[in-house]
């Protein structure tokens, strides 16, 4: 966690549309994540990242999110991508070995040692803790105790897991996280965003920021 009020940097993840890139864009997102693990709804393939990556404009953060997945795979992917995002069981050698940035997300099941993790993925550039429902890798919708999150990690958090515009605001005064990622929470349908929602989102982590909500 943060020790003093800072600008919380945002994701918006699970991007299927170009239309809805340019609308995240627009609202000042940091990062854009792009779904390659096929047991998504809001999946894209090889093809469709291409396309999608080459419509993003430049000084946001491209994030191709994988979960345990092929090397060879991650490595054609990587070429449209600038930090790789590993959802699953990968080790650290594994998330090291593409030359690229990447982050290492962590479910918060119960008995996590999250300081032995950030001490596990020290070339990490941060850890995205994400809420933790067996069977899923991410992308459940749901919150979890934001308690749970130790003081002064050794990694900046990514905070993630259900959050939406009526608790980002929230979560950021509980968590003073680096960053906040929202997929679902800003959606009118898997894979479709809404740009009420987006629009609304930012405004709550910017009142958040301002300590005005």
């Amino acid at each position: 966690m943060q020790s003093s009020r800072a600008r919380t940097r945002v994701k918006i993840c699970g991007l299927t549309r170009e239309t809805d890139i340019d609308a995240a864009v627009a609202f000042g997102a940091d990062a854009l994540g792009f779904v390659l693990w096929p047991g998504s709804r809001r999946a894209v393939d090889e093809a469709r990242l291409a396309r999608l990556a080459a419509h993003v404009p430049a000084f946001v953060t491209r994030v191709g999110l994988f979960v345990d997945q092929d090397r060879e795979l991650i490595e054609r992917c990587a070429r449209h991508l600038d930090l790789l995002q590993f959802h699953g069981t990968e080790p650290p050698a594994f998330c090291e070995a593409f030359g690229r940035p990447w982050i290492k997300a962590l479910r918060m099941r119960d008995g996590l040692d999250v300081p032995a993790a950030a001490t596990a993925y020290a070339s990490a550039q941060a850890l995205l803790l994400d809420a933790y429902r067996p069977g899923v890798p991410g992308g459940t919708g749901e919150t979890f105790d934001w308690s749970r999150i130790p003081a002064n990690l050794a990694k900046p958090v990514i905070l993630a897991g259900g959050l939406t515009p009526d608790n980002v605001a929230a979560a950021i005064d509980a968590v003073h996280p680096f960053a906040v990622d929202v997929s679902g929470g800003v959606e009118a349908a898997p894979g479709r965003k809404d740009p009420r929602r987006i629009a609304a989102f930012f405004s709550a982590v910017r009142d958040a920021d301002r300590g005005t909500r």
